[in-house]
């Protein structure tokens, strides 16, 4: 019998080739480019499968599961979307969706996730409320999505988790969203920067102290674990920790009892533990400074930030963010954004501070210029020591150089390539150009694009 698929996306080019691909692998596919129009043909039809995006024009893809539970309840849904953020991904995985896929995507990674969805056993998960706000994790590119997805994987289970990433690449939003979406969202969120505190400090701050227990210790307080009570604590920079504040955290991760600085017994108190590092936990082990199963009780689920260099596709949806969110703030009505000069030198800058540092960026030349649009802004980035950055960021030509443009265009193309390992798709993005005039353009060259990249 033949496998019955539904693509729904008001995208026609897009909606087209979906079925096109998708026919090409023995599918009977049907098209939909409204909620309605979907509406209807899951009324009329049994399919097996449904690929939707979730923002339609008249109504959401979240919500045609609904119709779908009622007509197909059988039926698997990957959901797809140009707005990536970790909220829609955990929404669409909580409403039931089989799995999410950020656009631009590839359309052989489609086909693979539609073969697993259909091997699939087809359960669904329990459905959520709503999209929530905006959210301040941003991108569509493949390795943040990753990111997406493994935060409404893990977020309803009762474990400790462990973020991993350089500074600046937000550990604390993972850490929050794992937290909202959690099976406490309206518990408590504490976090503690164990590297900010005194060792001879953390003890009364994590654990709290009783009333004359030490000198100073004036009253009783509650420390950051039990303030966490039916919440989540999150312990920033925990490779920063001392080793006899690893032991008593591991105590309290084994048995879930805390006994407050000179109180004689302890307390239950259920919380959910997310730490963050930036360092390789592994490599402070095998150095004698952190404790080989206080690490396994904290990492039970892992989850690795993408540097922002590792992500340049990414850079221009969050320049517009940011640009738009403090062009608010600051009451600039006229605070453009960057020509396409800026957004280039911008893309590859390698933001050593990763999204923080943009984001800081963004801050300052719209306070000093008024607009992304001059030059000049280009100034605020501080110099980069090449020989300690990625090699992300190729060697660009100078203007100066004497090169015909031919030659610029070409050494462009080629250095933007290389930058993204290839991938066509995020090559062409960056160029601000379609596929078929990348293809075009590298014959014209002579660039060998790799028939096994995408």
């Amino acid at each position: 019998m033949t496998t019955r698929i539904l693509v729904v996306d008001d995208d026609t080019a897009l909606r087209e080739m979906m079925r096109l691909s998708l026919s090409k692998e023995g599918y009977d596919v049907t098209t939909a480019s409204s909620w309605s129009a979907a509406e209807s043909a899951l009324e009329d039809g049994d399919y097996d499968l449904v690929v939707t995006d979730i923002y339609l024009g008249d109504g959401t893809g979240i919500d045609l599961l609904d119709v779908i539970t009622r007509c197909c309840p059988d039926a698997r849904t990957i959901m797809v979307t140009a707005h990536g953020t970790v909220e829609t991904a955990a929404h669409a995985t909580r409403s039931g969706a089989f799995d999410y896929l950020a656009k631009p995507f590839e359309i052989g990674h489609l086909v693979r996730r539609v073969r697993a969805a259909l091997d699939s056993d087809g359960s669904r998960p329990q459905r959520a409320a709503d999209l929530g706000p905006e959210s301040m994790i941003i991108g569509n590119d493949p390795s943040i999505v990753e990111v997406y997805k493994a935060v409404a994987r893990v977020a309803p289970q009762p474990i400790p988790v462990l973020v991993r990433g350089e500074t600046g690449t937000g550990k604390e939003l993972i850490a929050r969203a794992l937290h909202r979406f959690g099976r406490t969202p309206e518990g408590p969120f504490v976090a503690v920067n164990c590297g900010a505190i005194p060792s001879e400090l953390l003890e009364s701050e994590l654990f709290g102290h009783r009333k004359g227990s030490f000198t100073g210790a004036i009253r009783d307080h509650a420390g950051a674990i039990e303030s966490a009570r039916d919440g989540t604590l999150f312990l920033d920079e925990v490779g920063e920790l001392p080793p006899s504040m690893q032991v008593k955290l591991l105590r309290f991760l084994q048995s879930g009892e805390v006994q407050p600085v000179g109180a004689d017994r302890s307390v239950h108190v259920d919380v959910r533990v997310v730490a963050a590092t930036h360092r390789d936990l592994r490599d402070e082990i095998r150095a004698g400074r952190f404790r080989e199963d206080f690490y396994y009780r904290l990492s039970a689920y892992e989850i690795d930030l993408p540097a922002l260099r590792e992500r340049p596709s990414d850079i221009p949806r969050l320049i517009e963010h940011f640009r738009r969110r403090d062009a608010a703030r600051f009451d600039l009505e006229d605070a453009s954004g960057p020509d396409t000069t800026v957004l280039d030198a911008l893309t590859r800058y390698p933001w050593p501070g990763n999204v923080r540092q943009l984001e800081n960026f963004i801050q300052r030349a719209l306070v000093d210029h008024g607009s992304l649009s001059d030059p000049k802004v280009l100034d605020i980035l501080p110099p980069v020591d090449t020989d300690a950055t990625d090699t992300a960021a190729p060697h660009r030509p100078a203007i100066g150089d004497d090169l015909t443009l031919d030659e610029l265009e070409r050494l462009h193309i080629e250095a933007v390539l290389q930058r993204v390992g290839g991938n066509r798709t995020h090559a062409a993005k960056i160029l601000g150009i379609e596929r078929k005039s990348l293809y075009r353009k590298a014959e014209r060259f002579g660039i060998d694009l790799d028939p096994e990249d995408p």
